[in-house]
């Protein structure tokens, strides 16, 4: 696996149930994903930071700083990361709020790990489409800088 495909899988997990981290995790690694775990929206953003996932999963309701202000944040440090959210309250109004933020998916509880594991591979495809995206702006960016230098 290349070391893209590599960052590719790795995975921040916030929720402050502990039943749901463990369970999460451990299904997650078993698909080979490389998974961090944080109980709050804090300690989540710290590790973000420190190890910068591509996936983030967080859960919405959550004491202190809750999932929609983590997905703000994480927005906000690195706008091409990829935010799922889950939630056990099935409020349309998280939903939209959620969506609005640019999150990548919305999960309710309880997960079903096929919905979970196709909402990580959607994310996948969006990260490895948009780094695409990029390098070809890149590539066209420079062929126009070489022809205007050419030109003159």
């Amino acid at each position: 696996m290349n070391s893209k495909a590599m960052e590719n899988n790795k995975i921040l997990l916030v929720d402050d149930e502990e039943g749901i981290r463990k369970v999460l995790k451990i299904t997650l690694e078993s698909s080979g994903y490389d998974v961090c775990l944080a109980s709050d929206g804090e300690t989540g953003l710290k590790i973000f930071i420190e190890k910068n996932p591509c996936i983030v999963i967080t859960d919405i309701k959550m004491p202190g700083i809750d999932g929609i202000e983590v997905l703000k944040r994480i927005k906000n440090l690195n706008p091409e990361t990829e935010v799922i959210m889950i939630t056990g309250h099935g409020d349309m109004n998280l939903v939209v709020k959620s969506l609005q933020h640019e999150a990548a998916d919305f999960i309710t509880k309880p997960i079903d790990i096929g919905d979970l594991e196709s909402a990580i591979k959607r994310a996948q495809e969006r990260i490895s489409i948009t780094r695409n995206i990029n390098s070809y702006m890149d590539d066209l960016e420079s062929l126009v800088k070489e022809k205007d230098k050419k030109n003159k």
